[in-house]
């Protein structure tokens, strides 16, 4: 192959100017594209896949000003080169537009030649002589060296083309990564006369690939970390939500009997873990214990806090503790927590032989009672929150059920804005549905069905209670 600076051949000719422009004002339209969707990839950097996409982009538009660059150059064709090389404008800061100069090296006259551009490249004076192939390894890193010997030797003694990247250090200290492509060229009696090459300043486009694989690699770690946070936040939280699923008659409750369901709305987003359980446990005596509740914050913790918060609340039940005093010892037991954390609960025991609803809450959405066509929340003081106040005690109201009665429990989360009062608006709108209900599960559709749409931030949890006779 000729040499590009051997000046006893005729310079090649660069190709048509019409072809190469369109292909310039396509790289340059597609330029436009790729920062137009860029910069509408927006976000802090927190995200680690926003960050993987950026750098992506960042990685394309580098290499499209390299082929933007190099096609201009196509167009121009090779500037004259002048006997001393001035130094030319430099490139605008992290640019890989123009780094690539070019050199030859005459093996019968020892000389070498270089581009303006490789000088800027290698950081020398351009009005200092070019280094030959036996000075060119000084200004290499000492571990790349070996390298670029074993490319030089291979081209010079085997004719082998020259394809290689090796690190040079300029006299100001800092470290650059070239890319060097040449060929030998041949004289009549097949010998290798002179050796031409071109050399690349691939610094920025090698950072920028390191960006994308180190993003990439965060990436798959942080979704690593996530399915596995997930794996052990469904493990506990399948511990929360109780065991039973549709209609549950319970045994030895005399003539009144309750029919019970439950349904847990999840979150819009999978991998945002709640903390709300829903809970119904039988207890010795006949009595049957129905609480619901959350904790705040979300994920591994937060699901395991509600695992051991509802082991304690069946604990305390079924060694008889009332709802006003089982409420009071959890807020004890939250404040005591190895990772304090504030919440909130209702508790209710229903005395089947009476059909006595006793009922006690600790920040948490009163109870609804549906009677008649018609609902309203159930009327008791107001408690603080769990784990917000150490010396907080909890008052229990009491309300005598009927045959038919419908009693639904449920968590804040059920609108994606938390609105308590738009929350407990529409439950009671669905009176009119909750009549023709036959069984507790109808009524839990029918809530489902109301409120399972998209934009929920956290888990919801219903629990519907119906009094049978």
């Amino acid at each position: 192959m000729p040499s590009p600076v051997s000046a006893d051949r005729p310079a090649a000719q660069p190709p048509g100017r019409g072809s190469v422009e369109a292909l310039i004002r396509q790289t340059r339209r597609l330029k436009g594209d790729v920062d137009a969707v860029r910069r509408d990839t927006r976000g802090d950097g927190a995200d680690p896949e926003e960050r993987w996409q950026r750098a992506l982009y960042d990685l394309a538009l580098r290499q499209l000003n390299d082929i933007d660059t190099h096609l201009a150059q196509l167009r121009d064709g090779p500037p004259p080169g002048p006997a001393r090389p001035e130094p030319p404008p430099a490139a605008p800061d992290g640019s890989l537009l123009a780094h690539v100069g070019s050199a030859e090296w005459d093996l019968l006259t020892d000389q070498a030649t270089w581009s303006a551009e490789l000088y800027r490249i290698l950081g020398l004076d351009p009005a200092g002589p070019a280094r030959t192939l036996d000075e060119l390894p000084g200004l290499v890193l000492p571990e790349d060296r070996p390298k670029l010997t074993e490319m030089v030797t291979a081209c010079l003694v085997d004719a082998k083309p020259i394809d290689g990247e090796f690190r040079v250090v300029r006299p100001d200290g800092t470290v650059r990564t070239v890319h060097m492509m040449g060929e030998p060229v041949l004289g009549a009696d097949g010998g290798t006369t002179s050796m031409w090459a071109v050399l690349r300043d691939v610094s920025e486009l090698r950072r920028s690939q390191r960006t994308v694989t180190e993003t990439r690699d965060s990436l798959h770690r942080h979704r690593r970390r996530e399915q596995t946070g997930r794996g052990i936040a469904d493990g506990a939280q399948e511990a929360v939500p109780p065991p039973w699923h549709g209609s549950l008659r319970l045994p030895h409750q005399g003539p009144a009997a309750l029919d019970l369901a439950a349904h847990r709305l999840p979150a819009a987003t999978a991998t945002l873990i709640g903390a709300d359980w829903h809970d119904a446990l039988e207890l010795a005596d006949g009595p049957t214990q129905l609480t619901v509740g959350g904790l705040t914050g979300q994920g591994v913790a937060a699901a395991s806090g509600t695992a051991m918060l509802l082991g304690a609340v069946r604990g305390m039940a079924m060694a008889g503790t009332r709802p006003g005093r089982l409420l009071t010892l959890l807020n004890r037991l939250l404040g005591t927590a190895a990772q304090p954390a504030v919440g909130s609960a209702v508790c209710c025991r229903y005395l089947p032989s009476t059909r006595t609803l006793l009922w006690a809450r600790a920040g948490h959405p009163a109870p609804l009672l549906y009677r008649d066509g018609t609902g309203r929340p159930l009327d008791a003081p107001d408690g603080t929150p769990l784990g917000t106040s150490s010396d907080a005690r909890y008052e229990e109201s009491a309300v005598t059920l009927r045959p038919g009665d419908l009693l639904l429990l449920h968590t804040g989360a059920l609108l994606p804005e938390h609105d308590g009062t738009a929350t407990v608006d529409r439950l009671l709108g669905l009176a009119p549905r909750f009549g023709p209900a036959q069984t507790a599960r109808d009524c839990v559709r029918t809530v489902a069905e109301a409120f399972g749409g998209p934009g929920r931030e956290d888990d919801a949890c219903v629990l519907a209670a119906k009094v049978t006779a």
